[in-house]
């Protein structure tokens, strides 16, 4: 049986996970969608897109968002405030990292997430929201692979710079 935290929040049988009765209802609804999905996700790829790339179009190749898929679902859950089900989280994938992937390849991601105890799955009324539950883990999961992936591409960028390529 649902406990209630206070008359408009509905916490589950441990009291960890809450939902409000104005997002159940929306839910319910099917009117779940914020006014600007995934604002603050669009900001940041803008952003980081701009400061590299000025005015030029960059469009991130497919291969390297998946070899760095757990790290950007993270990322992406870290990044919103609500609407972090599995097809709101494909529908950010195809509209910030221009990759269309199948749910057989995202929703296993986040089950593994989900059994390392990095994310947390709650159940709504007709899908599944992820939260993080070990900050520190997925903070530090994204931490080292910013530092990887920026130790790669200075050592590809030096080799451009000083390597014969002529």
């Amino acid at each position: 049986m649902e406990q209630m935290g206070s008359p408009t929040e509905i916490n589950d049988e441990n009291g960890e996970g809450s939902i409000t009765v104005s997002q159940l209802r929306a839910e319910l609804n099917g009117t779940g969608q914020p006014e600007s999905p995934g604002t603050a996700v669009s900001e940041v790829v803008t952003e980081v897109e701009a400061s590299l790339f000025g005015e030029d179009t960059f469009t991130f190749e497919e291969t390297h968002v998946k070899s760095s898929l757990d790290e950007l679902l993270l990322s992406l859950v870290a990044l919103r405030d609500a609407d972090t089900h599995g097809k709101q989280l494909l529908d950010d994938l195809a509209q910030e990292f221009d990759t269309i992937l199948s749910p057989g390849t995202v929703y296993p991601r986040l089950h593994e997430l989900c059994e390392e105890d990095v994310l947390q799955q709650r159940e709504l009324v007709k899908t599944k929201e992820y939260t993080l539950d070990d900050v520190d883990a997925a903070g530090g999961a994204v931490a080292e692979a910013a530092r990887q992936h920026l130790a790669l591409g200075m050592v590809l960028r030096a080799t451009l710079e000083e390597g014969d390529f002529e």
